[in-house]
C-alpha cells in the first residue's frame, strides 16, 4: 500500500503561508506569496466586514484568537488543502482586533496549474478555517434609540455578541462599555 503524504511533514513551508495580523490585510502581498510560473490560476477570497447582520446595523467587528492553536490549525488546513488539490501555493491570513466596516478580516489565496482546483481549494479552505480555527468574533451593533431610552443614557457602542467564527446565528450577548470589554475564553 502506498504511503499517504503527511500534510504536516510533506508540505514545504514556503508553499503554505499562514498569519494572524492586527494590521489591515495586504491583498497584493498575499497574492505575491502564491504567484508562481507553474500556476495558471491564482484565486483570492477576501472576507470583509459588512454593515449589518440579521437586520441589525453593525458598528464594527472584533476578532480574538487563541493564537498558538489558531496558527497551528491554519497550518494544518493549508498543508492538507495544498496536497489534496495539488496547489502550487496557499496563503491564509486572518485579522485580529477591531475590523471596521468594509475592511478585510480574512484573505485566502491559492495558486494551481488549473482554475478548477484553485476555485475548489479556495472555497474548501474558507469553510475549514471557519469551522476549525480557534478564532472568535464580536459583532458590535450600532446603539438603537430604544436601547438608549431604556438605559436612560447614551452609550458610545450598542449591544454586542461574541460568536465562534463558524457560528452564523448563535452567540453570547455582551454589553460593551468603555470601562470594560469582555472577550471569550479559549474554551468558549
Amino acid at each position: 500500500m502506498a504511503r499517504q503524504p503527511s500534510p504536516k511533514a510533506d508540505a514545504p513551508t514556503d508553499a503554505c503561508h499562514v498569519a494572524l495580523s492586527e494590521e489591515p490585510l495586504d491583498v497584493a502581498a498575499i497574492m505575491q506569496r502564491v504567484r508562481s510560473p507553474k500556476a495558471g490560476a491564482n484565486v483570492l477570497f477576501a472576507g470583509s466586514t459588512r454593515d449589518s447582520f440579521d437586520g441589525r446595523a453593525v458598528a464594527t467587528l472584533r476578532y480574538a484568537a487563541y493564537q498558538p492553536r489558531a496558527l497551528q490549525s491554519m497550518r494544518d488546513i493549508a498543508a492538507s488543502i495544498r496536497l489534496k488539490h495539488n496547489l502550487t501555493a496557499i496563503a491564509i491570513v486572518h485579522r485580529l482586533g477591531p475590523v471596521p466596516i468594509g475592511e478585510d478580516s480574512v484573505l485566502i489565496a491559492v495558486s494551481a496549474p488549473h482554475r478548477k482546483a484553485a476555485w475548489t481549494a479556495g472555497e474548501e479552505c474558507l469553510e475549514r478555517v471557519k469551522e476549525r480555527v480557534e478564532i472568535w468574533k464580536q459583532e458590535v451593533f450600532e446603539p438603537t434609540a430604544d436601547a438608549a431610552k431604556a438605559e436612560g443614557t447614551k452609550s458610545e457602542e450598542g449591544e454586542s455578541v461574541w460568536r465562534a467564527n463558524k457560528d452564523a446565528t448563535l452567540g453570547m450577548p455582551t454589553v460593551v462599555s468603555s470601562a470594560a470589554q469582555t472577550s471569550p475564553s479559549p474554551s468558549a
